[in-house]
């Protein structure tokens, strides 16, 4: 027994050491060197055992997967998927060094990408190294993938992968991607995203001269567009608000984001005004009423009122959570096993889920952060020690539940 404990606390220091290595490494937004990033995986996965490749659809833009091959590849495989960019800091609010990986009297590991997503990259990884170690052996195929830009809309990443040889190459079944912390004991699965559309009001009206009440103008007829949009937005918040089991992504979110107009000056009545909204369509909303309603906006304020879309998502299907999806059916009993605290969610922010379900793959998030801050893209982010390793754990028995899964 004190020889199994010794091996345990080994591989717990070696796992919590890559972790922080990992977190020291830099691949932080607007121009991401991804070289020493790379280096650091292919290095990882070839000390573990695996098999690593790298892909660029993009020049400098390195897909690093890293494959433990199963028992039958021609089975569906399992995709443990991760992005190794992230968002900028702004180190004067940091109280710890943001890319220096520094731990606390409380074991918190503050650094950017800590809790998105380098924490669930190196869970992934090290569970596998202790599943090896341990002599198991799985039925699939898993395929760790690490990708970049998907902070950016993954423009040279996931969203243009799905659809190459090399990711169809992978034959994969089921996905896990990244998941929410909880400042409380639970986590959150997320099974579907809310659809991006981010569009700009156009408005055209009468100008002129501020001596006279001019009538039908710009100004009035956006009014009407604001007036509209802020109901519409204070229906989804009084409808979250006075339903407890709704969480903000089963909502569409609107929000304005910008507002143009008076180029001509203050001497002058302008001619025209545009107002952009970003808008987070819940996956419960159906998109030909909700675009039927941005049109009968634009009617009520009058003629040369339109709209047009800088990003125009098409719904994607949430994954199932029923006996039609066999890998949630296996999810969920492990979970149970382990006696997890889990709620499925619709996530409110969008990520690379999105593009694996667009082209048919089941995809859970899944990060075990439970009782952690939210600190996601905020300053002073940080994963807990334990909290880390925990999840080192869940997935050792997560991953051979799926990879397990009989044809």
């Amino acid at each position: 027994m004190e020889q199994v404990q010794r091996k345990i606390h080994e591989l717990d220091g070696t796992a919590v050491k890559n972790f922080q290595e990992y977190l020291r490494i830099p691949t932080v937004h607007p121009d991401v060197n991804y070289d020493d990033c790379t280096a650091f995986l292919k290095s990882l996965g070839e000390e573990i055992g695996l098999t690593v490749k790298v892909h660029e659809l993009v020049p400098g833009k390195h897909i690093v997967i890293i494959s433990w091959i199963g028992e039958d590849p021609s089975l569906p495989s399992i995709l443990l998927n991760s992005h190794t960019d992230v968002v900028p800091v702004f180190e004067e609010y940091w109280t710890h060094p943001p890319f220096g990986a520094e731990k606390d009297e409380h074991g918190n590991i503050y650094a950017r990408g800590a809790q998105d997503t380098k924490g669930v990259g190196m869970q992934y990884m090290e569970a596998i190294r202790r599943l090896k170690t341990a002599g198991v052996r799985l039925l699939r195929t898993v395929h760790v993938s690490f990708i970049p830009d998907e902070e950016v809309e993954s423009n040279a990443g996931m969203r243009k992968y799905v659809y190459t040889q090399e990711f169809r190459d992978l034959n994969v079944g089921f996905a896990f991607d990244e998941g929410l912390p909880h400042p409380d004991n639970l986590i959150q699965v997320v099974y579907g995203e809310r659809t991006v559309w981010q569009m700009t009001f156009h408005v055209r009206g009468t100008g002129g001269s501020p001596y006279n009440i001019i009538s039908e103008t710009a100004a009035q007829k956006v009014r009407v567009i604001v007036d509209r949009a802020m109901e519409f937005r204070q229906t989804q918040k009084d409808r979250l608000e006075s339903d407890q089991t709704l969480t903000s992504g089963d909502v569409t979110a609107l929000n304005l984001t910008m507002m143009k107009g008076g180029d001509a000056g203050s001497d002058l009545v302008p001619e025209k005004f545009e107002v952009t909204f970003d808008i987070r369509v819940a996956v419960t909303q159906d998109h030909d009423k909700m675009e039927e309603m941005l049109q009968a906006w634009c009617k009520e304020a009058g003629p040369e009122t339109y709209y047009t879309f800088s990003q125009k998502q098409a719904r994607v299907e949430p994954t199932a959570l029923d006996e039609r999806n066999r890998w949630w059916m296996a999810f969920k009993k492990e979970c149970d096993a382990m006696e997890l605290n889990i709620k499925p969610v619709i996530c409110p922010p969008s990520g690379d889920s999105r593009y694996l379900r667009t082209v048919g793959i089941p995809t859970l998030g899944f990060a075990p952060m439970c009782n952690t801050p939210i600190r996601l893209h905020d300053h002073d982010e940080f994963l807990n020690e334990d909290v880390f390793l925990r999840g080192i754990d869940m997935y050792y028995r997560l991953i051979p539940a799926m990879a397990n899964l009989a044809p």
